[in-house]
Formats: structure tokens, C-alpha cells, sequence
């Protein structure tokens, strides 16, 4: 029988890159990833709507650098913008959780 090895969870996996929660390395990392899954959120449901980056920047009002910077992962969001894209562009609901 093959020596057994302990299997490294997620969450201890990012322990040992970014430390514990609440560390400043862990929030940075935290709210990177967030803002990646807005921007792929962003980007899926605007293809899934067969819409182009200039349709939704019509819809919204926005620009159309700020929905590629959005979707890319180069700009952090404002609330009124994520609303507009989501709600008025996409046609999605906004809701907010704090736990």
C-alpha cells in the first residue's frame, strides 16, 4: 500500500499563499477575485443577451472603455455603474447580501 498523503484543502491552500482571513494579503487577493467574477459575470450575460460591448454601452450610458476595463479585470466597479449594466442593460436584478 502506497504511503497516504493529507490532501491540502482550498481554503488551506489559500491560508499558505495569502494568509488568514482578515490579513491584508488575503483581503487584496479576496477582493481581486470578486472583481474578476463581476467582470466574467458581466462579460457571459452580455454574450448570453448576444449583445456587443457598444449595445451595452448605449443601454447604460456608459463607456464603452469602462465596460472592457470591467469585464478585463482593470478597473474596480461603482455601485451606480454595476447597477446600470446589470439592471438597465442586462435586464438583471441587483441584490445585496452582507453576512
Amino acid at each position: 500500500m502506497e504511503n497516504s498523503r493529507s490532501i491540502t484543502t482550498f481554503e488551506e491552500h489559500l491560508e499558505k499563499r495569502y494568509g488568514q482571513i482578515g490579513e491584508e494579503q488575503r483581503m487584496v487577493f479576496e477582493a481581486k477575485a470578486k472583481a474578476f467574477a463581476i467582470g466574467e459575470l458581466i462579460r457571459e450575460e452580455r454574450k448570453l443577451l448576444k449583445f456587443t460591448e457598444e449595445q451595452l454601452v448605449v443601454k447604460t450610458s456608459t463607456k464603452k472603455s469602462v465596460i472592457s476595463r470591467i469585464e478585463n479585470e482593470k478597473s474596480d466597479i461603482q455601485l451606480s455603474t454595476l447597477y446600470r449594466i446589470l439592471e438597465l442593460g442586462l435586464g438583471k436584478k441587483v441584490s445585496l447580501t452582507i453576512e
